[in-house]
């Protein structure tokens, strides 16, 4: 009984010495297959990301809007400018808002919820909110699309926006503090 613990205790520095059974080559075996998936993974994602745009294309060319578009694929477009306050990073913005998927399906709106409130660059609301906020003031009123991965992207808000949707805001700047 008194040789168990030692038999333990031998047994133990030798799969730690020989690295129980995880060699080197299965290491390069898991690199090489991690690394034959990524050229595979980056190609669908460029033509999901293709595919998307052209869907916005198509979408802001079938309304007739004259939008600006950023580095990142968001696009925006000030239908009524307002005469206030331009926002800026740490300030607490107010907005009415109405959000639609591509599709014209209206998921979330201010008349149903409230005004939505966040601040500036403290995150909580989808990037390209917080990427877009920063173009406009107080009083604007404002349509902006954000492409899936500046909005919910892969997973969706796990409820009514599903996973990979674009986003259409209709905003109204309330106020910027």
């Amino acid at each position: 009984m008194r040789k168990l613990p030692w038999f333990i205790l031998s047994l133990s520095l030798f799969c730690l010495s020989s690295g129980c059974g995880s060699s080197s080559g299965e290491k390069k075996q898991k690199e090489v297959n991690t690394n034959s998936l990524r050229e595979p993974l980056l190609k669908a994602n460029q033509a999901t990301i293709v595919t998307e745009d052209q869907q916005i294309n198509d979408f802001i060319s079938r309304y007739g809007w004259k939008m600006k578009e950023t580095g990142t694929g968001l696009r925006y477009l000030i239908y009524k400018h307002g005469e206030g306050t331009f926002a800026r990073k740490d300030k607490i913005v107010t907005l009415n808002y109405e959000i639609r998927l591509i599709s014209g399906d209206l998921v979330y709106s201010s008349k149903e919820t409230g005004p939505k409130v966040f601040k500036i660059g403290s995150g909580g609301v989808e990037s390209g909110l917080e990427e877009g906020i920063l173009f406009f003031r107080v009083g604007d009123k404002v349509k902006m699309i954000l492409p899936s991965h500046l909005a919910w992207g892969l997973i969706g808000d796990q409820d009514r926006i599903p996973p990979k949707s674009t986003e259409i805001y209709d905003i109204e700047v309330l106020s910027i503090k």
